[in-house]
């Protein structure tokens, strides 16, 4: 981990505080022609998008696509993938996230991460919730009481677990795991949370609260969301991005692009591309 009084952690500290006093529309995050390679295969081709902060931005498309390998290309993820490499330039408020003075554990603090299954650590409610800050060195108690009552909060999740916080995070359900889960990656103080399918394993009431969740805290985070249910994506999202397959130029594989990226509204009924209508109708994907 990047220390405190390292130029990186200087520098992103200060590139946030002008975010927060600037304009509400002002991109956190900046994928210019990225592409994503496993070994030789090109997973995603010249992928370039902005997300804005205060905003929830989706990502569409069929299997295959390259939703969630760009996603995990926003905070390093493809990083502990031997064969994963990315060309391009991602940054985050104009620092290059793969740049070689910019620590991997400090973008995965900034950017926080909820994955498609619940998967909360083998530890209590609180442990689960206080991880985070103890590895960045947190261990006055007080301090820790105050940041996981307000990480459950957050959450959604403090009146239901604050009388069993020593108990198993195991024991809750699967739309409590993954608030909790919610919860846990918020402890640390991100910017921006990268979710991914969030809601797939779980029942319609407890996607309805995961999505009311989202709507109540995007203006503390910007979020990325990647989502198989365009319902979702037109319910809680402010933007969306498309993608699809295409035959790559080298080979008979198929690699991921993007199609459209506008305004939820826009393209959920005025795309301008027609690869993005015929997907949001219904009628290929």
């Amino acid at each position: 981990m990047t220390s405190t009084s390292s130029p990186i952690h200087l520098d992103l500290e200060a590139t946030r505080h002008a975010a927060e006093v600037g304009s509400t529309v002002e991109p956190v995050l900046v994928a210019k022609d990225v592409s994503v390679y496993y070994g030789d295969f090109r997973a995603v081709r010249d992928v370039t998008m902005s997300i804005n902060r205060g905003e929830i931005t989706a990502l569409i498309g069929p299997s295959g696509c390259g939703k969630s390998t760009l996603l995990r290309c926003f905070n390093r993820m493809n990083d502990l993938i031997e064969s994963a490499r990315v060309e391009g330039t991602i940054t985050y408020h104009g620092i290059d996230i793969y740049g070689p003075g910019t620590h991997p554990g400090e973008v995965r603090r900034r950017i926080g991460m909820v994955f498609q299954k619940p998967n909360p650590f083998p530890k209590s409610i609180y442990d689960n919730v206080a991880f985070g800050p103890r590895v960045n060195g947190l261990r006055n108690r007080s301090e820790l009481d105050e940041i996981v009552e307000s990480s459950l909060r957050r959450a959604a999740l403090w009146d239901e677990v604050k009388d069993r916080l020593k108990s198993s995070a195991l024991g809750l359900s699967g739309g409590q795991q993954q608030r909790l889960c919610i919860a846990r990656a918020i402890a640390v103080d991100p910017e921006v949370l990268l979710m991914d399918e969030p809601c797939s394993a779980l029942d319609p009431i407890a996607t309805g609260r995961i999505e009311d969740l989202m709507n109540e805290i995007k203006s503390d985070y910007t979020i990325v969301i990647v989502t198989h249910n365009m319902q979702q994506a037109a319910r809680v999202s402010d933007r969306t991005a498309f993608f699809t397959t295409e035959i790559s130029d080298s080979s008979d594989r198929r690699t991921g692009v993007l199609v459209e990226y506008d305004l939820t509204e826009v393209i959920f009924s005025n795309p301008s591309d027609e690869r993005t209508e015929s997907y949001v109708t219904g009628r290929f994907g």
